[in-house]
Parts: C-alpha cells; sequence; structure tokens
C-alpha cells in the first residue's frame, strides 16, 4: 500500500525469497524471515545513511539486499518513520 502510493514508475518484483520494489534500481525490499517476522529492507545513500545510523529501529546491513532492515513483527510495526524511510530510499535511487 505505501510502496504503491509513491507512484506508477514503481516496480513491484516478486522474487523467490522476497518482493522488491524498484524505480530504476532497487530502493526497498520485503522479505520473510520467520512465520512472526519480515525484514523491510531500504537502500541508502551517503548522507541519508549517515543520519539512519542514530535510528534505533532501522539497523545497517553488511552486504545483502538493502543497506539498512527494519524488522517488522506486526502490521501495525509500519508506521509513520517507517514509511518516511521507505520514501525517503524511494527518492535517492
Amino acid at each position: 500500500e505505501v510502496v504503491g502510493e509513491l507512484g506508477d514508475v514503481v516496480t513491484i518484483a516478486p522474487k523467490k525469497t522476497m518482493v522488491s520494489f524498484r524505480r530504476g534500481k532497487q530502493f526497498a525490499c520485503f522479505t520473510p524471515m520467520s512465520a512472526k517476522r519480515v525484514d523491510l529492507g531500504v537502500n541508502l545513500r551517503g548522507s541519508l545513511a549517515d543520519t539512519a545510523l542514530g535510528i534505533e529501529r532501522l539497523r545497517p546491513t553488511p552486504g545483502g539486499m538493502a543497506s539498512h532492515v527494519f524488522a517488522i513483527g506486526s502490521p501495525a510495526e509500519i508506521d509513520d518513520e517507517v514509511v518516511a524511510w521507505v520514501r525517503r530510499a524511494y527518492e535517492v535511487n
């Protein structure tokens, strides 16, 4: 729902182990981790990535398909903060 609101240029691409969200290149991905948790990864660059280091819920990931990830345990955890970071990733990618 959140990604769909970003515009018609977003491609939602289901893969074998995740769902990729792209605008030219991937800006976010949704990966099931267990029956009770998914990771919502965002790709951040430069100063945005440095700013993200101070956000407790947003942890950096070494390697992988995203630079930073939110561990999501329920739909209620996709709040304004998470939406804002997804939008920022969309804007820089």
